[in-house]
């Protein structure tokens, strides 16, 4: 250690003492004159222990032998923990994750059936968005959404009984639950509307004809084997249909049960906005421009009249007062 420097001082060297003892040898002088400052014994207060430090400001250390200081970063040094210790932590933050993920942000849902061909195939898997409903976001026409069955639409469904592997699995979100009975449906109307489709076609909602060449399965007619309408969609429902409109027993089959076809905004999970897997199969779920044309939405663009005449009334009064005031003055 740099520090140690003891009985070791400028341009003088310390005499040994024989192993004999007896006389006093005489001292060694160097080539350099000391002065008398210089050969006076080093004060007994200056001990190792406190000598001045070579660090900037002057400040002070108190010097530890070697053995003591590795003895101390040994105590100090901790040992690394196994990591079959930490596997099950990190397991268990893992599965904390994807359940809070599943519960309130995105999960996956398996296509069980052709009734949303050619948008979605038997087998696909598609992200589902749980969020922006907790935000007050409503489902809109033309979107795809999953929502639970609103009672008596699966009855014909067997459900299979899963495994526990799959009943964790879905539980948590990676996978698709097999118990909970859900579908997945195209938004054709929201409430307020007024939805109906007879012959061939076209689906019209508000009176505005929907061109749906681009979503529905080729071949088939817009009203499939069941015309139906014009229904009223009461407010916090939605009138929704399968793409395959032969193939897909949606609102058009379920009119003679509670909500007569529609289904609650509440019973809906969320919206699907791509699939996932298959990777060859990936894509967006865009709504498609036919919901965009003008003077679908109905409810809005009644809302500007029906204020305008609410404001115009107090002031067609007010006039109409005063100018029968001037012609009749007392």
């Amino acid at each position: 250690m740099g520090d140690l420097a003891v009985g070791a001082r400028s341009g003088t060297e310390e005499p040994e003492e024989p192993a004999g003892g007896g006389e006093t040898p005489q001292p060694v002088t160097s080539s350099v004159h000391q002065s008398p400052a210089q050969s006076q014994p080093e004060s007994p207060a200056r001990s190792p222990r406190s000598a001045p430090s070579d660090r900037p400001g002057g400040s002070e250390t108190l010097d530890t032998p070697a053995g003591e200081e590795a003895s101390g970063s040994m105590r100090k040094a901790k040992k690394p923990r196994a990591f079959w210790k930490e596997l099950p932590i990190l397991i268990g933050i893992a599965l904390l994750l994807a359940l809070l993920i599943k519960t309130f942000l995105v999960q996956a849902f398996s296509i069980p059936s052709d009734s949303m061909q050619d948008t979605l195939q038997r087998g696909d898997r598609v992200l589902v968005d749980k969020l922006t409903p907790w935000f007050g976001s409503k489902p809109e026409r033309g979107e795809v959404v999953v929502f639970h069955d609103p009672g008596g639409w699966l009855n014909e469904t067997p459900t299979p009984e899963p495994n526990p592997v799959q009943k964790v699995l879905s539980f948590i979100g990676l996978m698709p639950s097999a118990e909970e009975k859900d579908l997945i449906k195209r938004v054709i109307a929201v409430g307020g509307d007024t939805v109906e489709c007879h012959g061939s076609g076209p689906v019209k909602v508000n009176g505005k004809a929907l061109k749906e060449d681009s979503y529905i399965f080729p071949g088939v007619t817009p009203c499939g084997d069941r015309a139906f309408g014009p229904i009223h969609v009461p407010k916090g429902r939605i009138w929704v249909m399968g793409d395959h409109r032969d193939d897909s027993l949606d609102s058009r089959y379920h009119q003679n049960l509670k909500g007569h076809g529609t289904v609650s905004e509440d019973e809906v999970v969320g919206r699907a906005f791509t699939i996932a897997w298959p990777i060859n199969r990936w894509a967006t779920l865009p709504v498609p421009d036919t919901f965009d044309q003008p003077g679908i939405n109905k409810a809005m663009a009644a809302a500007p009249a029906a204020l305008g005449l609410a404001g115009a009334v107090p002031i067609v009064m007010w006039r109409r007062r005063r100018l029968t005031g001037e012609r009749n003055p007392r």
